[in-house]
């Protein structure tokens, strides 16, 4: 499984989005959007901004389902 570098982050506020490249070492705790200027954190239960509001989850996430399928 090749892992994604880029994810969609959808804003929940005024649902702008855009395509942001992810860091592959390390998480993404705060993002601001771009239209609305709303800074974003993570839900409680994700590590970072792409594992909560983008399409595709951080790469550290990634590399874990691959390794572990069936515990997702």
């Amino acid at each position: 499984m090749e892992i994604a570098d880029k994810s969609t982050i959808i804003c929940p506020h005024c649902r702008h989005q855009k395509t942001e490249t992810m860091p592959t070492n390390a998480c993404l705790y705060f993002y601001t959007c771009e239209k609305c200027k709303i800074s974003l954190k993570p839900k409680s239960e994700d590590c970072c901004v792409f594992c909560s509001y983008g399409d595709i989850p951080c790469p550290p996430i990634q590399k874990k389902q691959a390794s572990n399928p069936a515990s997702f």
